[in-house]
């Protein structure tokens, strides 16, 4: 949670101080002359605290087995430090550099009830966050006075405010604020000013959200370790709850990429039933509001969004019992996705050549939508004629045109673009033979695709 806050103290003193080692490398491990390697510990000695914390902390083996109950017990807490230094503690060990071969990779979410206490915590993040345009009055706040303190917001603060000498946080305190605050809130404006019992005020609030955020990070980045694919595809709450912030992606932005990025690593395993299994149920969303929420992602105006979505889109269709669910929405998808294809990115080109490429596979309506697209076959020619940087990229968009063509139905409007098939035929060897078949199926006729003979593009 403290990441980015680490980061920036981390880079003021980095011009004084030698290079942070490695993950689980101790100082002049790796070096052979003595005298070098105490150089290095008394540079570590002399670094800043803040310099050391983060992902270069060399954390035990033995650190999760000793200590799994504490962090799921210090998350269901609700209490600011607990919460603070379990969630620190999740971010290191979960935390994995790029090209980095972990050995010691604890598979996190088999931890009884752990993944559980993270959600619990965007859970209750998402019950009281509110839209990033909504502005708020400021109000008094005497609901509550008697409860628990979490350390979250100005709780101590308010407490001690309201005390006087002589007397605790009892009955005298509630008379005393209740009479500060009748000159102010008639009782009628209570019940529309009042969010809820108990509430947080706007640090507290936003603490909050930081803790969700963390959470978020950590579901993520175990969403990148194999051992925890099986288990998290099939959480129906985790699922409901990554979905769910998706939807409301006018809360928090940090929130929904996280949550779109452990989504895209579990969507070759998701099946989107489980929403109507008899799997318990945290949060009301089904097969239909899941796909529309990955839509509502498509359509929105954050490219990496848009890339996260189409790939989404892309490995779900690929599970042929998600088909029934995505089909209905097909239309729409493709018009984005085709839009997506005159943006001059290379990553969102790639991003809609790929869900294309697995839509178009799955059955004969993609294909014939597809084809009546508008700007469809420009676009997926355009990508092949610049070329797209990613050899992989252009062959994908080769294929699809000629998924296209293999349906008798689109033959009529293919043909219009015969001249530009022929031309990269010529000019382009890695594809044409590709564009070799596509000709052929544009100019022989449906019932004779054995003869050759028939076709001016003969094989």
């Amino acid at each position: 949670m403290q990441k980015r806050e680490f980061a920036k103290s981390g880079g003021q003193s980095g011009g004084s101080s030698a290079p942070t080692p490695k993950r689980g490398r101790p100082f002049g491990s790796t070096s052979a002359n003595s005298a070098a390697a105490a150089a290095a510990a008394a540079a570590a000695e002399a670094m800043s605290p803040s310099a050391l914390l983060g992902p270069s902390l060399h954390i035990h083996n033995s650190f999760v087995e000793q200590n799994n109950k504490r962090i799921v017990l210090a998350l269901q807490s609700g209490l600011k430090s607990e919460v603070t230094w379990a969630l620190n503690t999740l971010t290191l060990l979960s935390f994995k550099e790029r090209d980095e071969i972990r050995r010691d990779v604890t598979p996190l979410a088999k931890i009884p009830s752990l993944l559980d206490a993270l959600l619990l915590i965007i859970d209750d993040w998402r019950d009281i966050a509110l839209p990033k345009d909504l502005t708020r009055g400021a109000r008094v706040r005497s609901l509550g006075v008697n409860s628990s303190v979490t350390g979250f917001g100005t709780e101590y603060d308010a407490l001690a405010s309201i005390q006087t000498p002589g007397s605790g946080v009892g009955s005298s305190a509630g008379e005393a604020l209740g009479k500060k605050s009748t000159g102010k809130h008639q009782s009628s404006q209570w019940w529309s000013e009042e969010d809820g019992l108990f509430n947080l005020d706007d640090e507290g609030r936003a603490e909050k959200q930081l803790c969700a955020i963390a959470a978020s990070n950590v579901i993520r980045n175990f969403s990148f370790m194999p051992d925890n694919e099986v288990v998290m595809a099939q959480h129906r709450h985790c699922l409901e709850t990554v979905y769910q912030c998706i939807n409301d992606h006018m809360t928090d932005e940090e929130l929904v990429t996280n949550s779109l990025e452990t989504i895209v690593n579990l969507a070759h395993l998701m099946d989107l039933r489980i929403f109507s299994s008899s799997k318990q149920s945290f949060i009301k969303i089904n097969e239909k509001q899941a796909v529309q929420a990955v839509l509502g992602i498509l359509n929105s105006s954050v490219k990496a969004w848009n890339c996260a979505a189409a790939e989404l889109l892309g490995r779900l269709i690929i599970n042929p019992d998600n088909e029934p669910f995505i089909s209905p929405l097909i239309p729409q998808i493709h018009k984005r996705l085709v839009d997506l294809l005159s943006i001059p990115a290379v990553d969102a080109q790639a991003a809609a050549v790929g869900a294309l490429y697995n839509l178009v596979e799955v059955n004969m309506d993609c294909r014939l939508k597809l084809a009546s697209e508008r700007w469809a076959i420009d676009r997926l020619l355009k990508v092949i004629k610049t070329p797209h940087p990613v050899p992989e990229v252009c062959r994908k968009a080769a294929m699809i045109l000629e998924n296209l063509v293999s349906e008798p139905q689109n033959r009529g409007l293919l043909l219009a673009y015969e001249n530009a098939f022929a031309e990269l035929l010529f000019q382009d060897g890695k594809y044409s033979d590709s564009f070799a078949r596509i000709l052929y199926e544009l100019t022989a006729r449906s019932n004779s695709r054995v003869a050759s003979a028939r076709g001016i593009w003969g094989m």
